[in-house]
């Protein structure tokens, strides 16, 4: 049976942890095309960034 040589420090044993409290990802309502994205990301249906054209809206097909 496998037992540990060196006890595991709060602090270490902590930093394990903390993966367990990531929440899920937000999401906000677009102003322009009511859409729902990613707070401070573009939105890749119209290309925008706060209210500038960034990239090439998609096309739909």
């Amino acid at each position: 049976m496998a037992v540990p040589k060196r006890k595991v420090s709060r602090m270490r044993r902590g930093n394990r942890r903390s993966a367990d409290a990531l929440a899920k990802p937000t999401y906000v309502e677009d102003k322009d095309s009511g859409e729902l994205r990613r707070p401070h990301h573009i939105d890749l249906k119209t290309g925008k960034y706060r209210g500038r054209q960034v990239l090439e809206a998609e096309e739909e097909v």
